[in-house]
């Protein structure tokens, strides 16, 4: 499959940052961030000329770019991959470490991760799935039921159950995260994660006692109303994936649809927001 490839030099964090979260939207299905450059890659048939001008016309950054006939995504995660360490946020102890097959494993970590990211979304490395998976260090996961909606690689997902929980259900749209998250999940012997293929989140047989949706705003807004359906009244929902610029439309949202806030927290212009219903 041809993928065009998109090169944006001399880029700062935030603005960098916005792109990502705009081109997220348009279907570009890989980043790439190193200092001061981002590559983005797209499927050359899922690519929109119009809308990928309306968004360089607001971000206003200059690029270049190249069709690739073949692309070795192996390749280009492995020369960038480096572990992830989090820390729990209360007992300072290290709670995760989030490694690739070929780093060997950290023996003081309470949870190793194993991830193949490819070119899914999800590795820990992001400001987004950090936050989330701090937030979630401060959770009770034991014996929970699950929504993971927006699994990109099934990190989120393979750490609740690592935590504890009795039913994960793992939806993404999009057939290579679904591939991905099927390779990190067997890798890391879970047995309790069901995936999904659906572009919203699904009514469950029964109710989730949590839900992660590290997504994007404008999939979040649509969702709400799905999300609500899937819960219960003690039900903690995790909403990253929003920019910091988009806090009060969010915020809004949820006052509207009646979620109740109870935190919101920035990391590098990222917002995550935990609620109830």
């Amino acid at each position: 499959m041809e993928h065009l490839e998109f090169i944006f030099e001399n880029i700062e964090l935030p603005k960098s940052e916005m792109l990502i979260a705009q081109l997220n939207e348009l279907n570009f299905t890989g980043f790439e961030e190193s200092e001061n450059v981002l590559k983005a890659y797209i499927p050359y048939q899922d690519f929109s000329e119009n809308l990928f001008n309306k968004i360089i016309e607001i971000v206003d950054v200059k690029y270049s770019y190249s069709v690739v006939k073949q692309i070795n995504w192996n390749e280009i995660w492995e020369a960038g991959f480096e572990p992830v360490s989090l820390f729990h946020p209360e007992e300072k102890s290290l709670f995760a470490y989030i490694r690739a097959s070929f780093h060997p494993a950290e023996t003081s970590a309470l949870h190793n991760l194993i991830i193949t990211p490819k070119m899914s979304f999800g590795t820990g490395h992001h400001a987004t799935t950090f936050q989330m998976m701090e937030q979630m260090s401060l959770l009770d996961f034991s014996n929970k039921i699950v929504i993971d909606f927006g699994t990109g690689t099934g990190l989120l997902s393979i750490l609740a159950e690592k935590m504890g929980a009795s039913s994960i259900i793992a939806i993404d749209n999009d057939d290579w995260s679904i591939n991905n998250a099927k390779e990190n999940i067997l890798a890391n012997q879970c047995k309790n994660i069901d995936i999904i293929k659906a572009d919203t989140c699904i009514e469950t047989d029964m109710k989730a006692d949590i839900i992660l949706a590290n997504i994007n705003l404008n999939v979040i807004l649509e969702n709400l109303d799905s999300l609500k359906i899937c819960s219960k009244t003690s039900t903690i929902v995790l909403f990253s994936g929003i920019l910091k610029q988009d806090e009060k439309k969010l915020i809004d949202s949820l006052i509207e649809k009646q979620f109740n806030i109870i935190q919101i927290k920035n990391k590098e212009n990222w917002l995550i927001v935990s609620a109830t219903v």
